[in-house]
């Protein structure tokens, strides 16, 4: 019969980035999405000379550090408890994080384009806002629908989701 250290190491063979079940996907874009607007809205500071480069910058790296801290926290929990997996199905609970850090791409890439000239930085503030205000909408309903709600319901939930993204720019535009 094999034993517990059997398990482990075939449990290590598997793809690091192994199918993660929708809510945690959902969760961690939505999480992204999140950080992502609310770090362009305190980046874009008005009292200071437009760079979005190191805004875009901040924004990747701010993704990656809480990526590798959400995963990092599931690895402290996972040893916290009796389950003690082997090392590589803790590198895989960090790795799993990529969507968090995939939400925030689009966020880089509109501040990108301001930094190839395509607009202002404020228009790319404004538009990174607006993306992921709606974006929120989009995975808020998604995951609505992936938990089995139906329509109504689910556009409820996309609505609320939603809500933080307007949150955020009402902030960004009275803190300004």
């Amino acid at each position: 019969m094999p034993d517990r250290a059997d398990h482990a190491r075939r449990r290590d063979v598997a793809p690091i980035l192994r199918h993660r079940p929708a809510e945690q996907s959902l969760f961690s874009g939505i999480y992204g999405l999140v950080l992502a607007s609310a770090l362009v809205a305190a980046l874009d500071a008005t009292s200071e000379k437009a760079d979005p480069g190191p805004d875009a910058l901040w924004v990747l790296l701010t993704a990656l550090a809480a990526g590798a801290a959400h995963g990092y926290a599931h690895v402290i929990a996972q040893r916290a408890s009796a389950d003690g997996a082997a090392p590589m199905g803790r590198l895989r609970l960090v790795l799993a994080e990529w969507p968090l850090v995939a939400a925030v791409l689009p966020t880089v890439a509109i501040l990108l384009a301001a930094v190839a000239g395509w607009w202002t930085e404020a228009t790319a503030v404004d538009v990174a806002l607006l993306f992921n205000t709606a974006a929120l909408f989009g995975w808020g309903t998604w995951a609505a629908r992936t938990a089995g709600h139906g329509w109504p319901s689910s556009l409820r939930a996309g609505g609320l989701d939603m809500l933080i993204g307007l949150v955020i720019i009402i902030a960004d535009t009275l803190i300004e």
